[in-house]
């Protein structure tokens, strides 16, 4: 998959994506602000696209699958969703060092964002479950990226970025308490 491929997909996706609660409800309020979030880094990779700048644009995009996938497994929302999406092509070779900063800028995020947050609700609550689903993807996709690195920057970006997204929509959803830097979350 090309990234011109993968942003397209994901625009697509998030433009396709709905509610899955009844929008009254108290879960609506949340499931409004995981596709208000998709629906910005769909925007936000388009730009960057247009702009020609490769590298953002799929992060954002990543990021955004992270989030939308994260919003359909808690069941706020309903999509089609592929999880993280591998490119088949290496970026361009003059965009190396801008990808090289931008995934171990993300690498070191994802770490202090996983440091910096605890589970929110009481371990014998039902919705627990879904806090170690967040927090296994989140490190996993951590453990992948760094397997990666150096030979594969390009990928490793794709997994930090995804499972970022997971990890930032569970705190936005409240199952995780930030206990470090907020600034590594859309709070």
């Amino acid at each position: 998959m090309l990234i011109e491929e993968l942003v397209s997909y994901y625009q697509k996706t998030a433009a396709k994506a709905s509610p899955a609660v009844p929008k009254a409800s108290i879960l609506g309020g949340t499931a409004d602000e995981i596709l208000e979030m998709v629906t910005c880094y769909a925007s936000d990779a388009a730009v960057f696209l247009k702009h020609g700048d490769l590298v953002n644009a799929f992060a954002a995009s990543e990021y955004g699958l992270g989030w939308l996938d994260c919003g359909v497994y808690l069941g706020y929302v309903n999509a089609d969703i592929s999880n993280c999406l591998a490119l088949e092509k290496e970026f361009p070779t003059d965009l190396f060092e801008k990808l090289e900063e931008k995934t171990l800028r993300y690498e070191r995020m994802l770490n202090g964002a996983l440091a910096g947050s605890v589970p929110a609700p009481d371990a014998e609550a039902g919705c627990y479950v879904a806090v170690e689903k967040i927090r296994e993807t989140a490190e996993r996709a951590l453990s992948v990226g760094e397997d990666m690195l150096p030979e594969d920057y390009v990928n490793a970006l794709a997994v930090f970025s995804y499972g970022y997204g997971w990890l930032d929509c569970g705190v936005r959803s409240g199952l995780f308490q930030i206990t470090g830097d907020r600034h590594l979350f859309t709070i």
